[in-house]
């Protein structure tokens, strides 16, 4: 095992124990309620760049920083500040359909704890995740051809980003595939947790939102 390797470990261990230790625990709940789009950037950003790097680290076999690793962090955190509202637009929303009969409720508190969690998940990843995934990758890809420098990236046009961008590559494998076989199960056990909880959920899969979006694009750049 490489010092990186210990490194990225033992960043993750750190975080693991702050979120596991009841005072810093505590802390961290109050901070996220009290400030969510704060922590919404501060949780995405940190987590799915360390999903970035291990992406990386599978692919090369090496922990290397990402190319315009700055401004990667700045886009996930501004995605984290969208998750802040997002999550409880999509579980108020499928709770009061649910109410209303548009959906099938059921009379067993946890059989209908399990179908309100599924239905949004479901819901949300069918429609919001897409537009978000394709959101990123487009960032993505004008960091990367602006080589990770802002005065080039503002060079490059967006009609360059777009036919850069292996649109099947993403539908076939990032939409058809991630999605059902990995994000509406993940997100369904999200949305089972108690709320206070459920952003504990979605900030560790940001390592794995990171490491998968990342991982799909090297692999479609190997392949071409």
């Amino acid at each position: 095992m490489k010092k990186k390797d210990l490194l990225w470990g033992s960043i993750l261990l750190f975080i693991i124990l702050f979120l596991a230790y009841p005072i810093t625990r505590t802390l961290f709940l109050s901070w996220t309620k009290a400030h969510p789009y704060i922590m919404g950037f501060i949780k995405v950003s940190i987590l799915a760049t360390m999903g970035e790097f291990l992406a990386i680290r599978i692919s090369t076999g090496n922990f290397k920083k990402p190319q315009g690793v700055i401004y990667k962090f700045i886009v996930w955190g501004f995605i984290g500040m969208v998750f802040a509202i997002v999550f409880d637009v999509f579980a108020g929303g499928i709770s009061y359909v649910m109410n209303k009969g548009l959906l099938p409720s059921f009379q067993n508190p946890k059989l209908n704890a399990f179908s309100t969690a599924f239905f949004t998940s479901a819901i949300m990843n069918l429609t919001f995740a897409p537009t978000f995934m394709a959101f990123h990758r487009v960032t993505d890809t004008f960091i990367y051809l602006g080589e990770g420098t802002l005065s080039n990236i503002f060079k490059v046009s967006l009609d360059k980003v777009l036919s850069a961008i292996d649109w099947k590559g993403f539908i076939s494998f990032v939409v058809c595939k991630t999605i059902p076989l990995f994000w509406i199960p993940a997100h369904t056990i999200t949305f089972i947790l108690p709320q206070e909880y459920r952003v504990l959920s979605a900030s560790f899969l940001s390592i794995a939102l990171g490491a998968i979006l990342s991982f799909s694009k090297k692999k479609r750049s190997s392949d071409s």
